[in-house]
């Protein structure tokens, strides 16, 4: 085969039309082979002869988008020293952009046999793999255009590919599961009818099965397993996975986009799917082992783990901090995502031991020009010591707020001791984020997520029931914050049933009305359940697929979601881009931003915030503006607000406060009576009402003629 030098960079397989330019970094490597591989699996070896520095290259003419290919690296194997080459694996190039094939549990896959963890077994892995594909980056983008949602504008929804779309009546069968079902006009108009305004998917990077989960009947369903950070997952594509999968995802990215919605990506960066030294040789083991992952200081056979899957990357190492930016901008750039959720982000900041937030990492996303323009979302913590880092990440990134998810399901199950920290949760969380000049954007809200109940199993069980899940209930978080509400699982008792579907309605509420930028989980909208289950990570199947066919109380869910989603869009007082100023004691209400007040319409004072007993609240929550005139000359609707929480298990007797604070109260939001017509239902100031238990109210201000 006639070969060519090529060139260093950039990395990967880059096709430019008439021939393939291959370039791998290996600086323990001792000789490098290219291996292409034809359509019955037969190999082809060609030896990498040009190294500069540590980059192994050469072009290989007439080559070209379609060919299967991986490498050979020979080098040293001691394990002992960190130093793990064997060229009987066949490793999937880190920059592959399409990957063909899956691992199948062939004991090939492993270095050495486990009983003899020094030796190499010799074994040839090729054909039990992954295959990297040479791709062709054309694609028609015309006419594409970013949505570009300021944060303190967007609502974003949380979703699985799979399991968002594989029960959807409306996306044609040989679809569903896939990148163009995600697409498909019937999910894209569900989101906007919704009024979301960006879907944050779950990890599409290519990543790989775990042989003790097959073993169960079982499969990696959520995909926190990464072996290809250029590769879209080639399970999700409906067109198949010589890069057709690369198109396919970025037709559902031109789609989504065409309806306004951005696409965030969930990203696993923290660790690999080779786990630690008895997993498989894979990609970046055999590479350069010592160079990609953090080993053990003082054992270097063994890898160092803040993550809880057997290895970390080593992030103090140039090339993988190289591999981690390449890859985020070929996402931007190439695929046209607008966005990322960095999984277990903290240990992207352990550059040595330490949780360090002006690590090398942090440096390089400051001064990229394409990465630091886009939505980056950190999941603020990881398994290390140190790890819990909510609150301290740098000044362009926002936040899940682990904070936010547990005050407010305490506080809707009636905990004691929890009105101080609400308030601070609703109004943007400025205690974790104000202290270094942060807005309230930084503070990503969510009362659920994919790890953990459901929204409406929230509500159903007081315990976890994983059985299904193969480890005795053993595996899932004890610590729940939930409330069965009075029986354990599904129930036919119409009181507990009502009682339920107020609670999330409480909760997505409370959601929608907090300052900062809210997310939803696909399915919450519609009342989803796992059956109880809250790691159902292993669970490719109905436990954990939404399903559509909405009864009643379902479609009435959605319904009061839509109106919720619409009241934010529509009420910019509901979402601002700084905190609220609070009141002191005898500020006139039109100088106040904030004012938290008794049911009896009395200010709060500091016994009031102490009392352990105190489950109902009113926020005045003012944001009024001048006269303001829409295109059609109609006055925009006042943006000053009463919010009235009641999480008691009584009614509670509440007063409006005189009428300084305004003439006239419309109920725009009611999560015990969904009948309220908002022009029929009219308070004045003074007035008095029972506020149901477990329940919230919104009162609209009329604007000032």
């Amino acid at each position: 085969m006639e070969t060519w030098p090529g060139r260093p960079y950039p990395l990967g397989a880059v096709h430019d039309g008439a021939g393939t330019n291959f370039a791998l970094f290996s600086e323990v490597a001792e000789r490098v082979e290219l291996c292409l591989f034809d359509e019955a699996g037969e190999e082809r070896r060609v030896p990498l002869a040009d190294v500069d520095g540590a980059v192994w290259h050469a072009y290989l003419p007439g080559v070209g988008p379609g060919q299967r290919y991986g490498y050979r690296v020979h080098g040293p194997f001691r394990p002992d020293e960190g130093m793990r080459c064997d060229p009987t694996k066949l490793l999937l190039d880190p920059y592959a952009t399409a990957v063909d094939g899956q691992l199948d549990g062939d004991p090939s896959l492993l270095s050495t046999d486990p009983d003899d963890p020094g030796t190499p077994n010799g074994l040839d892995s090729a054909g039990h793999g992954m295959f990297g594909v040479v791709t062709d980056r054309d694609f028609d983008w015309e006419g594409d255009r970013r949505p570009d949602h300021p944060y303190h504008q967007s609502v974003i929804y949380e979703a699985h590919v799979r399991g968002l779309t594989m029960r959807h009546p409306g996306v044609p069968e040989e679809l569903r599961g896939t990148y163009a079902g995600l697409g498909h006009p019937e999910v894209i108009g569900h989101l906007k009818e919704l009024g979301v305004t960006a879907v944050e998917l779950m990890p599409v990077h290519q990543f790989t099965q775990d042989g003790f989960l097959v073993d169960r009947g079982l499969s990696n369903y959520w995909g926190y397993n990464t072996i290809g950070f250029f590769a879209p997952h080639n399970a999700y594509a409906a067109g198949g996975t010589r890069g057709q999968q690369v198109d396919e995802f970025k037709g559902m990215v031109k789609a989504l986009h065409a309806a306004g919605i951005e696409v965030i990506l969930d990203v696993v960066f923290n660790h690999t799917a080779e786990g630690n030294e008895q997993g498989p040789t894979l990609s970046f083991r055999g590479i350069d082992n010592a160079a990609y992952y953090r080993l053990v200081d003082d054992d270097p056979a063994h890898y160092f783990d803040t993550t809880g899957t057997g290895n970390s990357l080593l992030m103090r190492h140039p090339n993988v901090l190289q591999l981690i930016m390449d890859s985020l901008r070929y996402w931007v750039t190439e695929m046209r995502v607008d966005g990322f959720r960095f999984d277990l982000a903290a240990t992207l900041a352990r550059q040595f031991h330490e949780v360090d937030r002006l690590s090398a990492f942090f440096d390089l996303v400051q001064q990229d020009p394409v990465i630091s323009r886009v939505k980056l979302i950190a999941e603020p913590w990881d398994v290390g010591d140190g790890g819990y880092q909510v609150g301290n990440f740098p000044a362009l990134w926002s936040e899940w707020n682990g904070h936010y998810r547990d005050t407010v399901r305490g506080f809707w199950r009636g905990e004691d001791h929890t009105l101080a920290d609400f308030a601070s949760r609703l109004t943007g969380s400025s205690d974790l984020y104000q202290h270094d000049r942060r807005r309230p954007r930084a503070s990503v809200n969510f009362v659920v997520a994919h790890d953990g109940f459901t929204l409406r199993d929230l509500v159903s069980y007081d315990g976890k029931h994983n059985e299904a899940n193969g480890e005795d209930n053993r595996d899932g978080a004890d610590d729940n914050r939930s409330w069965n509400c009075g029986a354990e699982g599904e129930s036919d008792d119409p009181g507990v049933r009502a009682l339920r579907l107020r609670q999330q309605r409480n909760l997505l509420a409370t959601l929608l009305l907090s300052q900062g930028v809210p997310m939803l989980a696909h399915g919450d909208e519609m009342g989803r359940t796992q059956g109880g289950n809250n790691n159902a990570y292993c669970q490719d199947s109905e436990i954990s697929w939404v399903d559509w066919e909405l009864d009643d109380e379902r479609r009435g869910l959605l319904d009061f979601v839509r109106r919720a989603v619409a009241l934010r869009h529509a009420h910019p007082g509901l979402r601002r881009r700084h905190f609220p100023v609070g009141s002191t004691p005898g500020t006139p209400p039109e100088q106040a931003e904030v004012v938290w007040l008794r049911p009896d319409a009395r200010e709060m004072g500091d016994t009031d915030w102490e009392r352990g007993d105190a489950h109902a609240i009113a926020v005045y929550l003012c944001a009024d503006r001048p006269m303001e005139r829409d295109a059609q000359g109609r006055p925009l609707p006042d943006d000053t607000f009463l919010l009235l929480f009641n999480s008691s298990g009584d009614p509670v007797d509440f007063r409006l406060p005189p009428a300084a604070y305004g003439e006239k109260w419309h109920v725009a939001l009611d999560t015990a009576d969904l009948s309220v017509d908002e022009e029929e239902m009219v308070f004045g100031p003074d007035a008095e009402f029972p506020l149901e238990a477990h329940s919230l109210r919104v009162l609209r201000r009329d604007r000032k003629q």
